[in-house]
This record gives structure tokens, sequence and C-alpha cells, in this order.
């Protein structure tokens, strides 16, 4: 019952391999000259201003406060679902003992 049933030998198809295509090269084509790329500028992309700097440590610490309140409310929320359970589990243990008797 459990055994896997194959078909007999002979019912397989024969396996036709195909015969190898005649090898026939490309022709050569040399690769296009590189263009020359522009000179590369001596100037930094990024250009920190008093302004900016200041900007972007604000944004930095209220990113930092909002990771950290977000944080915070998740770990409360296990710590206060733990507390109920352990709530419950004690009301459920109190309710079956004085069952018992």
């Amino acid at each position: 019952m459990l055994k896997p049933k194959y078909p007999p030998q002979d019912t397989a198809p024969p396996l036709i391999t195909p015969a190898p295509a005649a090898y026939s090269p490309a022709p050569y084509n040399p690769a296009p000259a590189p263009v020359p790329s522009a000179p590369a500028s001596n100037r930094p992309t990024v250009q920190l201003t008093p302004g900016s700097l200041l900007t972007l440590a604000a944004g930095g610490g209220a990113l930092v406060l909002v990771v950290g309140a977000v944080l915070v409310s998740m770990l409360l929320a296990v710590a206060i679902t733990a507390a109920s359970v352990a709530v419950c589990a004690v009301t459920v243990r109190s309710i079956l003992k004085s069952d018992r008797r």
C-alpha cells in the first residue's frame, strides 16, 4: 500500500537526442572606441553649512526620540499583557482549588 507504483520499463518513450549543430564562427566585430568621460570635479558633492548641520542634528535627535518612544510603548504593552495573563492564571488556579474542596 505504501510502496510507489512505477510503470514497466518497456512503456517509457525512447530518448531522442538532437544531433549537434554544425559549428559556424561568428564574424569578428571590434568593440567601438570608449568615449572619454568628463573630468572629475574637485569640490564635494554635498556642502554642509552650519544651518544644514543643525537641521541634520535636530532630525537625527527627533528620529531617536520617536524610535525610542515606539520601542518603550511596545515593551510596556508586553509587560501589561504578561501581568494580565499572570492575574488570570492565579484567578483560574484559585477557582479550581476552591472547587476541589
